[in-house]
Formats: structure tokens, sequence, C-alpha cells
């Protein structure tokens, strides 16, 4: 099956007026929760309009360091308040965020269908996407619960109001690193900021630095959770520039930085500072599995093409002992047929780059692969027209994927913000070896020796045994690296009566 793509997608809507607000609102900061309007915005605009989405209040350095001196204030202010509270609070407000009309700025209120409309035309996301993501928001807010017994194993939440108590019959006591966590949060998927909600409940202020062109998620988390009853003082939002992200990043005890490979390495090797950079996450077919890598056809599909392929955990390399021709040719058949579709469909499945010039690049890195011996498109082989195409003024990137020789070649080992994957065919005794930091990894075999070899390996970070996506959360586990360990550090302590 082939895409008839000329056809299929020169109807993409604009921005539908009844979905927007009459006027364009104003986004301000949120210092200690209160809005405040700065001289210095940004416009947020519709790349396919060029119409004003929004106004955005910038943060300066100056006034992101005065606010972060505060910071033991706002912590003293949730240490007064039990995890229990906090918890309730959060299951609350997972359900005003998907429900709920809201405050955006200047007397301005969203509604969620708006907030949808908005995140879409800034992003690129369909629709769909975007609710699909609201989802994973509001599943973790009212799940919160588990998710804070997974992140401590098991440990009872009164031990972080106490500061100390018994875990498994042992004295333990728990101090928090930090008075506030510094969170620096990328434009392409607003899912990222499930990672930084459990800290809400483990008392810790947060002082956000949002997208440049993705305000809305973090500002609408906020506001659920104070419309829930959270303390505003435990609450920062201060979209600003390099320079104001750098003071979030070295200011704060603890941060999370989200971003590519030249983004993170600056703060690779500090210690305050959790990267979440490239994922190049992967699924394995062992020996045993790869002769029968039609079972597990739908498996791989999934985990490349779920989010518009925007995810870390989205699969960018297959690496199989064998059949890897059939693999790339079956899974380009399938992936060819993905077409753009209008904003407001229900299957659309492809996210826009509403930077062109990303697209561009990324087009251009791909076909300078491709030059490199042992290289092959395979779906260039199935799809109509190019890889690249404009429709209504946006950028989409079809789904690619390509037969490498490698995971040493240039694309065997990379990873796109769109579905693309490579696959390489090598022996599995190489793997451990040879995979590279790696978010997820799907191990599809039955020998327990190499599922051994793959939960010793030190590169890997999230290991699905058995056909599960690499797509697939489970909110309970650490995403990458366990922020209540990163929050708070164990004390050694001895007690005896007096």
């Amino acid at each position: 099956m082939v895409c008839d793509f000329e056809n299929r997608c020169n109807f993409m809507p604009h921005v539908t007026d009844k979905n927007m607000p009459a006027t364009p609102p104003h986004i301000p900061l949120l210092r200690a929760g209160q809005p405040y309007t700065s001289l210095d915005r940004s416009e947020l605009i519709d790349p396919r309009s060029g119409q004003p989405l929004a106004t955005v209040s910038q943060a300066n350095l100056g006034l992101i360091r005065r606010d972060l001196r505060h910071a033991r204030e706002a912590r003293d202010v949730l240490d007064r308040m039990s995890c229990r509270q906090l918890i309730d609070i959060c299951t609350k407000a997972g359900d005003i965020f998907v429900q709920a009309e809201l405050p955006l700025g200047d007397d301005q209120t969203q509604t969620p269908q708006q907030y949808v409309v908005a995140l879409s035309a800034t992003s690129g996301l369909p629709h769909v996407m975007c609710r699909r993501n609201m989802g994973k928001i509001h599943t973790v807010l009212t799940g919160m619960e588990s998710i804070l017994r997974g992140l401590t194993r098991g440990l009872d939440t009164e031990v972080i109001d106490a500061g100390l108590g018994e875990q498994a019959g042992v004295p333990v006591s728990f101090t928090a690193r930090t008075n506030v966590l510094g969170v620096v949060l990328p434009s392409n998927s607003p899912g990222v900021n499930s990672i930084w909600l459990p800290a809400v409940a483990m008392k810790i202020p947060v002082a956000l630095k949002p997208g440049r062109d993705e305000p809305w998620t973090p500002m609408r988390i906020m506001q659920a959770l104070i419309a829930a009853g959270y303390p505003r003082q435990g609450l920062g939002f201060y979209p600003t520039d390099h320079e104001g992200a750098d003071a979030i990043l070295s200011d704060c005890g603890c941060s999370i930085l989200f971003g590519d490979d030249a983004t993170t390495r600056r703060y690779a090797d500090q210690p305050t500072v959790q990267c979440h950079g490239t994922g190049r996450s992967k699924i394995i077919l062992g020996p045993d599995a790869a002769s029968r890598w039609r079972d597990y056809l739908d498996v791989m599909v999934d985990s490349i093409l779920e989010n518009g392929g925007r995810s870390c955990i989205n699969t960018s390399c297959i690496i199989t002992a064998s059949h890897g021709d059939e693999i790339a040719d079956a899974l380009a058949l399938r992936l060819a047929s993905v077409c753009p579709r209008p904003a407001d469909d229900e299957s659309a499945a492809l996210a826009a780059s509403v930077k062109p010039s990303v697209a561009e690049a990324i087009d251009a890195r791909i076909d300078r692969g491709l030059r490199t011996d042992g290289a092959r498109d395979v779906t260039a082989e199935h799809r109509t027209g190019p890889r690249r195409i404009t429709v209504d003024g946006l950028s989409y990137l079809r789904p690619t994927i390509v037969r490498c020789p490698s995971l040493e070649h240039p694309l065997g080992n990379t990873e796109f913000l769109f579905p693309f994957a490579a696959v390489v065919e090598m022996s599995i005794d190489d793997v451990v070896d040879r995979i590279g930091p790696t978010l997820a990894v799907t191990l599809i075999t039955r020998d327990q020796a190499l599922r051994d070899a793959l939960l010793a390996c030190p590169c890997i970070d999230r290991l699905n045994l058995g056909a599960v996506a690499t797509t697939r959360i489970e909110w309970d586990q650490p995403h990458e690296g366990n922020l209540f360990e990163f929050l708070y550090r164990r004390i050694a302590i001895q007690c005896e009566a007096v």
C-alpha cells in the first residue's frame, strides 16, 4: 500500500477561531505562584497563518536569581503539609487539568479544547496526540501515591514528613538535597512534564523554564495544582532566555535538563543536573525470536510511530540476529502509508515540524548518511513522493526505515524527532559491548543468558523483557534516574533509648 499524499494532504485547516480566544492572551510569569507581567515579552506565532497566538512575559537573569534566594521560605510552607495532603491535592489536580477552564493570564481563561488547539498549533502535534499527552499527565497526577511508592521502594511517606522512621524494620532518615527543583523543559512533547511532577508531592518547590514554543502545558499544570489547593509559593514559572536557563540549572540545588546531545553535553558531568537527552531506544530480537519476527511486527511499528516519533523512548534502532532485510521491508511497507492528516483528524499519526529549517536539516543529515556505503532507505521503495513534504505551510518528515550495515554507521544508532528507525543485523553476542547509552530496550528472546547479559548492561536505563513497546511506561518505575533519590539523600542513623 502506498500513500497518495498529494491528494490526501491538501486540506490541513488553520486554527479555528471558535477554539481560540478572541484576543491573543498574555501569559505571565508565576513568581511564588503569583502572576507577574514583565516589560520584556515574546510572541507565540501560529506557523500556518502567521497570526499571534499569545504574548509571553520573559524573566531576566536577575529576577530569577532574586526569586531563587527565597526558595527556603517556599520549602517551609510545603514542609508544614504532609505528603498525604499533597498526594490528595495532586489527585484532584489531575481531574481539574483535563476537565476545567483554567486561568491563563490577564483575566483570560483557557478551556481544555482551547489548550489542545493552542498546543497543536505551536508544537505541530495533532489534537489526538495532545490529548494522549494530557492523559499521561492525568495518570501521573491521579496515580501519585503508587508512583511515590515505586520511587521510594515502598517507603512510608510519613518518614518524609518526620525525617525519621523505619523501612523494613531498619531506622532510616532522609533529608532534602535542595530547597527547589529547577526544570528546563523542551517544546517537542508535553508528556515530558510528567517527569518533574512527583517533586510537588515530595515537598520540593519547582522553578520551571518552559520550552520556547510550549508554555501551555506547565502553566496549565500549575493552575490545576493551585485550583486543587496546592500552595502557590511552591510554583515558579519562568519563560526566559539561555542566561535565565543557566541560572536555573546552576542556582537550584537540583535541576533537570531536557535537550539533545549538544544541549546536555555541557552539564553531563554535573551531579546536581539530571540530563534527559537523546534516548536511542532499541528493540533487540534474539536468535530464537528473529525467525518469528512477524509475530512482533506490530510492537515494532507502535514503538517507532507512537507520539509521532517525538519521544526519547521511541524505537530508533532494531537489532536482530537474522532476517534484517525482511524486517526492514515489512516495516517500510507498513509505515510508507502514513501521511500527514488534518490536525483534528483522530487518525493523525504524524506531527509537523513548525520550524522548516529543522526538518530540512534532519532530511539532509539522513541523505548524507545514505551516501555512506551499505545504507538503504527502504521506505523510499514503497512510498510515493519525497521524505520531506510541505502541507499548508508546515514541514513534515514521513516515516523512514533505513537498513544499516552496523551500529557504527552514521544512521545506525541515531535518533530523530520523527518516526525513524535503523534495522541492523548483527551477532547478538556483540550487543552488550556495542549497544552504547540507551534509554529503553525491548529484548525479545527466551535465551536466559542473553537476558542476564542485558540486565547487567550498564548502558541501559529501562529494560522490557518480552514483546513490550519501548514507548510503554510504568510510572512507578524510574523513567531515567530516580527522582526521589535525586532530591533526597539518606542519612546514616543509629537510635538508642534515652
